[in-house]
């Protein structure tokens, strides 16, 4: 571990922490697409997050099988915490990673607001789970340093 780097229990608690991520996945012939998600997390489980089986990560994802993750405070001291590793594609279950990553990131008002006003537009697309194995690890915590 590095000077700032942080220990497992510190990356997984940060990582469990609500934070909008940014999922990155290799396209052949660009640059990575990298865009951002809401996902949920449980230390020493597997990041959870739902989009669209037609959408442009979604066919990434199915077609590369690996993606990275990189969650972030926006003030200082500034923490990363940066994943990758393989991902998979099933189905979704509506209560566990629909509502309850809604709830997380909105609270239980504006999330089923939000669930209300998406409703059409996620049955019309469809939805598929993806989950993200992290087996690789990259972190760091400035609040570690002494200045």
């Amino acid at each position: 571990m590095s000077e700032f780097g942080m220990t497992r229990e510190e990356r997984e608690a940060f990582l469990a922490d609500t934070h909008v991520a940014v999922v990155a996945v290799a396209e052949e012939g660009r640059a990575p697409l990298a865009v951002p998600v809401w996902y949920a997390y449980v230390p020493g489980g597997e990041i959870r997050f739902v989009t669209g089986p037609r959408s442009r990560k979604g066919r990434l994802l199915k077609k590369v099988g690996r993606a990275s993750l990189c969650v972030q405070t926006e003030a200082a001291p500034y923490r990363y915490v940066s994943v990758e590793g393989p991902a998979t594609l099933g189905p979704v279950d509506h209560e566990r990673d629909v509502r309850q990553i809604a709830h997380r990131y909105l609270g239980p008002d504006m999330g089923e607001m939000y669930l209300a006003a998406t409703a059409e537009a996620r049955q019309a697309d469809g939805e598929i789970l993806v989950t993200i194995r992290p087996q690789r690890w990259y972190t760091v915590d400035y609040g570690k340093k002494s200045w």
